[in-house]
């Protein structure tokens, strides 16, 4: 079982805690686990990666939308304030995942960092923890593929350098929000978007193959600026886009609805009735197939709009893709979405 750590790291020193702007209203409690393994297989038919790696539960960013949020529950924790304040820290991944890859058995298949709650954190900064493991995949040839919000990924650039001229790597920012004030009403405590789009920039210019996430698309919200996120993130130097449509599975939803209330009181019921546009009259849907895509009318603008934008600026539309793994690997097969969001 996780155990509290009495002291957690001092944000003012040099291993800090890498968060923006201005410390949380609730104190940070990190709890520190001993993990029996490092890959979690994934077995959902969704995405296309059957491996990932995740470092933390829980998540400092506290997203209103995240749909790892049900998970903590399992650990005695709540869904909200407690997933995004009670970080537990897998302190001996580095060396789990080291143990995986050097076994016989290990077929260098295509590992995703995260496949739960985002590896570049800010208590990354002081863990260290997915750097490490980023170094033990470059020493076993896997390659990667990472979905981040956080501007933290800039520091191992010297190890994305070494994956990308050996086994491959890939670096997706998520940017669902154009503006900086979108952006922290519904992610508070997320590297502001201006931030990610700099990311791209120095990842770009590091050599560093980059993609863009629209994730997720909230109908009435944010589909709008749709053109503009492309836009600049085809400036950045990023290759490739992808989009998901918001899931709101269980918990999810009256966190989602309570912060989007409160922050955009007048556009509540508006965003949420087009929510529904998008998933046949539901909230959310559950179904394989259907979790991380809309359905209608409304929808097929939304794709129309995302493809075209592609189109128009040249950028690889992730419409089943991941990051192509290095010779001799192999991936599942289908038409899966690139990454979980």
């Amino acid at each position: 079982m996780p155990q509290p750590r009495r002291n957690p790291p001092n944000r003012f020193e040099e291993a800090h805690i890498d968060w923006e702007g201005e410390p949380p209203p609730a104190d940070l409690c990190v709890h520190e686990e001993h993990a029996k393994s490092a890959l979690c297989e994934n077995k959902s038919p969704d995405v296309r990666f059957r491996w990932s790696v995740n470092p933390y539960r829980g998540c400092f960013h506290g997203c209103a939308y995240c749909y790892a949020r049900p998970t903590h529950p399992y650990l005695g924790f709540g869904a909200g304030t407690d997933f995004e304040r009670q970080i537990v820290v897998k302190v001996n991944i580095v060396e789990r995942l080291r143990a995986a890859l050097q076994k016989k058995s290990w077929r260098r298949e295509l590992v995703a960092f995260s496949g739960n709650t985002d590896c570049y954190q800010p208590i990354e900064a002081h863990y260290e923890l997915t750097r490490g493991c980023l170094r033990v995949c470059a020493e076993y040839e896997t390659p990667v593929t990472i979905i981040t919000k956080g501007k933290l990924v800039r520091r191992d650039l010297d190890v994305l350098q070494d994956l990308q001229r050996g086994a491959g790597c890939r670096v997706a920012l998520s940017i669902p929000f154009a503006d900086d004030e979108h952006a922290r009403a519904i992610e508070p405590f997320a590297s502001p978007p201006s931030k990610r789009f700099e990311t791209l920039r120095i990842l770009n210019a590091a050599g560093i193959d980059t993609a863009v996430a629209v994730a997720p698309i909230i109908p009435g919200l944010n589909d709008e600026q749709i053109p503009e996120i492309l836009e600049r993130a085809h400036a950045a130097g990023a290759t490739s886009a992808f989009k998901i449509l918001l899931r709101l599975p269980l918990e999810v939803g009256p966190i989602f609805e309570a912060r989007l209330a409160e922050a955009l009181p007048f556009r509540h019921a508006k965003i949420m009735n087009a929510l529904s546009d998008t998933r046949s009259g539901r909230k959310s849907d559950s179904r394989f197939g259907s979790r991380m895509v809309g359905q209608g009318p409304r929808w097929a603008l939304i794709e129309q709009l995302f493809a075209g934008q592609c189109a128009r600026l040249g950028l690889e539309h992730l419409a089943g893709e991941a990051p192509e793994p290095s010779p001799g690997t192999e991936t599942s097969k289908g038409p899966q979405l690139p990454l979980l969001f």
